[in-house]
């Protein structure tokens, strides 16, 4: 009765998400349409658009597991998530980007920025990296989506896996940016619904929030006996300052995603789809009540979780979920709530992941088809949505593949999804947002700067992930091979590869732009036309 329940739900689940694609496979007329929804999204629609494209299996199942870990001091992130993800995005970045963007005629950010300072170089080298490295943040969502319904349908990882692909690339591919921005509304709707009663119902079993968290300040013994060697005070506290769980924390993290959001390509071309900045404003507050509950309710209850599994198996949550804490919210879901919940939940968790996943690949396929393609290699094509279709297909195969192989290959990791995304997040910014910044809010800036942002941002990550930040280094073994050593430097293996590119990149595209001559004037005064009244 169980599995009839919750084919019951997804069915109807997958028929409207199916309705929202062909509708916006019937509304997609052009380029602009399928490509930017046609810059006509309500405001409440490209909020909750933006939020559930934001907010995945990456932070419900990821940095749920991982506050498990970390405790209570990953609510930090849901700081910054609201503060730097929606206040500052869409305040002090969307309404520039949208009309910049609408000023330029850009459909994507590679085509954004590649306009913005003349330069083809950076639109093709752009979208190049946006299909190359978001593979890995898509693999990293569809891991934590297909982990939950394997553990819930107890069926085979890899069938669990094909199934779930399918389902997510047909309305994806078929509908556009219109189908993705649709059904992502609704399943943003019932991410919210979801994760309400999901806390809720954690304080009811635990004795009220209270109880519940007092019990988990009453664990940090625990606590510091198991992880105290990496800095671990308790689950109320933050770890003790610059220890190796301090820095992963703080920089891998808080920062690494709290800042890495304003250059996401998923999430700034959705300023791009609305009709006017005011509209932006009427959002920010969808989008940080939205943001707000998605992470804090998933990182206090896998804060939680460990209060719950102590109290029914005599172990913390890492020893539940067997040392990874990729199964510790799955875990948590199946055996703590109730049945018809975990029905409801598992759409809530194929929502999450769906709508990150259609707007990834959604990104990609724009990013190969129109970046590099179309506008770098200057491939004619008749249908030019068609040519952004079979990108998308390419992207996804490669993200699927990822999906399939990471768990294996990164098998004595314990927080996959979210390494996966923390390293997404932290490339673009270290790539991208010292010349994001400068294209929007300066007519002073250079093609050279910006080009050389891009190479000392890539350059940089790149290096500290395969030589420095124990993480990556340990297990991809280059390091090792060529040196003998897991890392260069063993001071600085717990620190992010974001808190070293970042300010190189920034300082480089500084440097850079105060000795080359700024980008053509025409240029610049078409791009900032009106920008003040946007």
């Amino acid at each position: 009765m169980n599995l009839i329940f919750l084919a019951i739900v997804v069915v109807v689940y997958l028929v409207v998400v199916g309705v929202l694609g062909f509708s916006g496979f019937k509304s997609t007329k052009n380029s602009t349409d399928y490509l930017l929804a046609g810059r006509k999204i309500h405001p409440m629609v490209m909020a909750l658009s933006y939020g559930a494209t934001f907010i995945s299996t990456s932070a419900i199942v990821g940095f749920g597991g991982a506050a498990a870990v970390y405790g209570m001091g990953i609510i930090w992130l849901t700081f910054l998530n609201i503060f730097v993800g929606i206040f500052i995005a869409f305040v002090f970045f969307g309404r520039r980007t949208r009309k910049m963007g609408h000023n330029l005629d850009a459909h994507t950010f590679p085509e954004l920025l590649g306009k913005r300072y003349n330069s083809p170089f950076l639109q093709t080298a752009g979208g190049t990296l946006v299909f190359v490295a978001m593979p890995l943040y898509a693999g990293s969502v569809i891991i934590g989506g297909v982990q939950f319904i394997s553990q819930t349908l107890k069926i085979n990882y890899e069938v669990a896996l094909v199934f779930f692909v399918a389902v997510v690339a047909l309305y994806v591919v078929m509908g556009g940016m219109k189908g993705v921005m649709y059904a992502d509304a609704f399943q943003g709707g019932l991410m919210f619904l979801g994760m309400a009663f999901l806390l809720v119902y954690t304080y009811v079993i635990l004795g009220g929030p209270a109880q519940a968290h007092r019990d988990l300040t009453d664990m940090a013994p625990i606590a510091r006996e198991v992880f105290g060697k990496q800095g671990h005070l308790g689950w109320t506290s933050m770890p003790a300052a610059f220890s190796p769980y301090w820095w992963q924390l703080v920089s891998t993290i808080v920062l690494g995603v709290g800042i890495g959001v304003l250059a996401q390509p998923q999430l700034t071309v959705r300023f791009m789809t609305v009709k006017s900045g005011h509209e932006l404003n009427r959002a920010v507050v969808i989008g940080g009540v939205f943001i707000a509950m998605m992470t804090g309710v998933a990182f206090t209850v896998g804060a939680l979780s460990n209060v719950y599994f102590m109290k029914t198996m005599g172990k913390i949550a890492l020893v539940a979920g067997e040392k990874r804490t990729d199964n510790i919210i799955p875990l948590y879901i199946d055996m703590a709530l109730p049945k018809w919940f975990v029905a409801f939940f598992f759409v809530t968790l194929l929502a999450a992941a769906m709508s990150t996943l259609s707007s990834q690949f959604h990104a990609m396929g724009t990013a190969i088809g129109r970046d590099v393609l179309e506008k770098g290699m200057k491939v004619k094509a008749k249908n030019k949505i068609a040519l952004s279709r079979l990108a998308m297909g390419g992207g996804i195969i490669l993200s699927t593949l990822i999906a399939y192989a990471l768990p294996r290959f990164y098998s004595g990791g314990t927080a996959i999804i979210a390494t996966g995304t923390a390293i997404f997040f932290g490339l673009c910014a270290a790539a991208f947002l010292p010349m994001y910044i400068g294209a929007l809010y300066s007519k002073r800036v250079s093609r050279q700067a910006a080009i050389a942002c891009f190479v000392s941002g890539v350059a940089v990550t790149l290096f500290w992930l395969f030589f420095v930040h124990a993480k990556e280094s340990i297990p991809l073994g280059l390091c090792a091979m060529m040196f003998s050593k897991p890392s260069l430097f063993p001071s600085l293996a717990n620190v992010d590869p974001i808190i070293a590119a970042l300010p190189v990149s920034s300082l480089v595209f500084l440097l850079v732009n105060a000795r080359t001559p700024p980008v053509e004037a025409e240029v610049t005064e078409k791009a900032f036309n009106g920008i003040m009244n946007a």
